[in-house]
């Protein structure tokens, strides 16, 4: 999705997966119809079967960086170390080899994308929504990460939501929504 700032883009990927409610309408995600539903269920769905990377990171502060992408893992029940060693593995896919026990405050910004885009990953998703997800990094990292996001799509016959500004990146993807004023501006079908 693209489009001016304030113009729905985030808002709209948080309502795709049941973040936020929608004052009208309603949003299915997977077979769920999310509207009404409690909290703890659109948890676990979006658990089960999205990956999410927020625009500025949202790690957890007090968390190193390995048990921040084990995160996902361990909430869904997986043994503790194996969910550690999948996320250090993720890690060192991303870049950040030798950067495990850091929190997110010994981090730049660069890094807790990177280590975002981890987490969202890890459990391997059916859906990636990405907010901005590369742009506190330079060109050559925001490359990287984006042909990691594009080629988990492609890999698993996944969907990725994505918001950007950047139009070398908007590129990528085989549909482009542009978005004005809250409403679909156009759509147009890339590759």
């Amino acid at each position: 999705m693209t489009g001016p700032s304030g113009c729905g883009k985030s808002t709209l990927l948080h309502v795709s997966v049941g973040l936020l409610r929608p004052r009208t309408g309603r949003v299915e995600l997977f077979g769920v119809d999310l509207q009404g539903r409690d909290e703890a269920l659109l948890a676990r769905v979006r658990r089960r079967t999205v990956g999410i990377v927020m625009q500025y990171g949202q790690l957890v502060p007090d968390l190193s960086l390995t048990d921040n992408v084990a995160l996902p893992l361990l909430l869904e029940g997986r043994p503790f170390a194996d969910a550690r060693h999948t996320a250090e593995s993720w890690l060192a896919r991303v870049g950040l080899a030798g950067c495990e026990t850091a929190t997110p405050a010994e981090i730049s910004g660069g890094q807790a994308q990177r280590a975002a885009i981890a987490r969202a990953l890890v459990t391997t998703p059916r859906l990636v929504v990405a907010d901005e997800p590369v742009a506190s990094l330079d060109t050559r990292g925001g490359d990287d990460m984006m042909r990691l996001l594009v080629g988990h799509v492609r890999t698993y016959g996944a969907t990725m939501l994505l918001v950007t500004h950047d139009n070398t990146i908007a590129a990528r993807a085989d549909r482009e929504v542009r978005l004005r004023d809250g409403v679909v501006d156009y759509q147009v079908k890339l590759s």
